[in-house]
Parts: structure tokens; sequence; C-alpha cells
């Protein structure tokens, strides 16, 4: 019953996988969807990180490269990121090792970004991204020049 109760309603499939989990009645549990889940929500925790990084190197570019039109709205976005980001690290902290890589993933989808965004030319920024983890989780980094 779980598993067509699994394709029907996910919702009442999860609920009542959970208590089942509460209650100790592991042979009930329909085990092998409830590891499609959890693997599911680890990959969920994994992209919302990367598209946090996005975001945040996006705005670190244009800040960086369009010095002039700086506004508040950059900062709180700068601010906010970086503050989600720290939240889903403190949540998974098994994801902080993934950042070189993810940040390197996150870079190429910022360039294009920003460059739609500013209207420059993706070959105007640096081909990859040269800012260390600690300047693009550091609350008081803002590139004030271009990085050669």
């Amino acid at each position: 019953m779980s598993a067509s109760l699994y394709d029907h309603d996910l919702y009442s499939w999860a609920m009542q996988t959970a208590r089942q989990v509460r209650e100790q009645r592991f042979a009930e549990i329909d085990c092998i969807h409830l590891a499609e889940e959890l693997e599911s929500m680890g990959k969920t925790e994994l992209r919302a990180l990367e598209s946090r990084l996005v975001v945040l190197l996006a705005h670190l570019l244009k800040w960086e490269h369009q010095s002039g039109h700086r506004t508040k709205s950059w900062r709180r976005t700068l601010i906010e990121q970086r503050k989600r980001i720290g939240r889903l690290l403190d949540d998974s902290p098994s994801l902080r090792p993934k950042l070189p890589e993810l940040i390197a993933d996150a870079y190429e989808s910022a360039l294009r970004w920003a460059a739609d965004e500013t209207g420059m030319d993706e070959g105007d920024f640096p081909p990859a991204c040269r800012y260390s983890i600690e300047q693009v989780m550091d609350p008081g980094f803002y590139p004030d020049t271009v990085i050669s």
C-alpha cells in the first residue's frame, strides 16, 4: 500500500512514513522510496547552495566591474546571500568541503548573469573565479578594483 500511496499522494506517504519511523514500525516502511527521498533532500541542499553562490558571485562581479553602478540593493543581496549560505553550511557542514568545486561551477553561471546584466562581454570578466572562499564568505569583502 505505501508504494502506491507514494505514487499518488507524496505528502500523505511522507507523514505515514514519519509515523512508522517514530513508532519503530520498521518492517512497514517503504524503504526504497524513503532512500530516494533522503537522497533527494541532500541534492536539494546542494542545489540550493550552488544557486545562492551563483547570485553572490554575480553580484560580486557586478560590484567589482561596475563600480559606478553600485546600489544599496546590490549590497543587500551580497549580505543576504552570504547569510543564507552560512545557514546552509551550518545546517549541512558536510557541504563545506565541496565549496571549491561548487564555486567553480557556480562561477560559470554567475559570469553569464553578470555579463547579461551589465551589458559587458563575458570576456571582460576573469574566465575563472579569482575570489577565495574566504573572500566569498567574508561579510566585509567588497571588491574595489578589478582583479588582474
